[in-house]
């Protein structure tokens, strides 16, 4: 992917990984079209971007409210912006067993994570292939090529991203169409200040293995090299990553690792 001079659109970029790969992006001179639902967040971010030479449109979008993602994309398309590349961020962990996570925190998880992010490519894919082919980037985990405790409607709702993008790939490709999957392990952002407990509430803490993750800056850093080689999966993080072979290749030692993790 060439970035200098194209526009690209992403969610959940008023903080962490959204935000830094924005920055980072911005450094390609491109044209940023910036979503998340903290205004302030945005605003600031996107004060940042215009010292760097690029441009930036802002909207405030809720990946919970569907309506009001396909009636951004119809106004940003109409406005006429050609998006070269859609690079989803936007998401919400959990911190709570399956026996204690009520259906209503399920089913929150997936609009968020799962339903948001394909009603955003639904309404972006057809303008995409009509100028020419693009690039789709949909945020995964770790947790998203297996299960793992506290983190049932969030692992699920990141496999569940995996079938849908590769799939959007498979029917799509002959379009220049290109999607990469990111593979964050322990990256240090709020997403697990921000994950939902059992009762519907923020977890309000960062967990341990974040806090010795790389940082956001990094993370960025590797995505943006990902992207540009237009790789399927772009693995995110350090040693952590061990587990993906683990799992793979050993999956006997998985089901022991993951039965000995304790709550969180």
């Amino acid at each position: 992917m060439i970035f200098t001079g194209k526009t690209f659109w992403i969610t959940g970029a008023a903080s962490g990984m959204g935000r830094t790969v924005a920055i980072e992006l911005a450094k390609q001179n491109v044209k940023l079209i910036l979503s998340d639902r903290d205004l302030v967040g945005l605003e600031k971010v996107a004060l940042e971007i215009e010292t760097m030479g690029s441009t930036v449109r802002i909207e405030q979008l809720d990946m919970m409210d569907t309506p009001s993602i396909f009636t951004t994309a119809k106004k940003v398309i109409s406005d006429g912006e050609k998006i070269a590349g859609l690079y989803q961020f936007a998401g919400i962990s959990q911190r709570s067993l399956v026996s204690e996570t009520p259906i209503d925190n399920d089913r929150r998880i997936m609009e968020v994570n799962f339903f948001g992010a394909v009603a955003l490519a639904k309404a972006i894919l057809p303008h995409i292939i009509e100028n020419g082919g693009g690039q789709f980037a949909g945020t995964s985990s770790l947790v998203g090529k297996f299960g793992f405790p506290y983190r049932s409607a969030y692992s699920s709702s990141k496999h569940a991203l995996h079938g849908f993008f590769e799939s959007l790939l498979a029917e799509n490709a002959k379009f220049n169409i290109k999607v990469s999957m990111l593979i964050p392990g322990r990256v240090q952002t709020n997403i697990s200040r921000f994950a939902i407990t059992k009762e519907g509430k923020e977890h309000g803490e960062m967990d341990p293995g974040q806090t010795n993750g790389i940082t956001a800056e990094k993370a960025a850093k590797l995505i943006i090299r990902g992207l540009k080689k237009e790789k399927k999966e772009i693995w995110v993080g350090g040693s952590e990553m061990l587990m993906l072979h683990i799992r793979r290749f050993i999956p006997r030692l998985y089901y022991y690792m993951a039965r000995r993790i304790k709550p969180m």
